[in-house]
């Protein structure tokens, strides 16, 4: 039986997901195959930019988010998807070596009038760097009830 289910994301309730050390061959795997642009790509061309350096996708980032919120969360959930959010703000950019703090907050719920067994439940998610924040988005999750 899953620990987590749509009664214990209750508005208010805030996640710890962990944090994770950006590394470069990643970035750049990542940068290479879905985001070949040149500040993610080369050190020069990111010196060169407003980024102020070689940068992590904000694509490459979030997903990074995303890894925290399945091993932190979605793994032992009776998580059913999402059906997308509303925003997405990347708000400094984000570097190699770079220690990210991931966390998450639920800002409001309520069950499905179509699908009882179904709650559908709002999730700010960040990530920050030494107390800045670099990534923030909202999102509808949908989690399946006890009963």
């Amino acid at each position: 039986m899953p620990t987590i289910a749509y009664e214990d994301l209750t508005p208010g309730r805030t996640f710890d997901l962990g944090e994770v050390k950006v590394d470069r061959a990643e970035m750049l795997a990542f940068a290479e195959r879905f985001d070949p642009q040149p500040f993610h790509l080369d050190e020069e061309a990111g010196r060169n930019s407003v980024l102020g350096g070689l940068c992590a996708s904000g694509w490459f980032t979030a997903s990074l988010w995303m890894r925290g919120y399945v091993d932190h969360v979605l793994a032992d959930s009776t998580s059913q998807g999402s059906p997308g959010g509303n925003e997405l703000a990347w708000l400094a950019p984000v570097f190699p070596g770079d220690v990210l703090q991931l966390g998450m907050e639920i800002n409001s719920q309520r069950r499905s009038h179509s699908k009882p067994n179904l709650g559908l439940v709002e999730i700010t998610g960040t990530a920050d760097r030494d107390g800045e924040r670099v990534l923030r988005f909202t999102f509808v999750a949908m989690f399946g009830t006890r009963g």
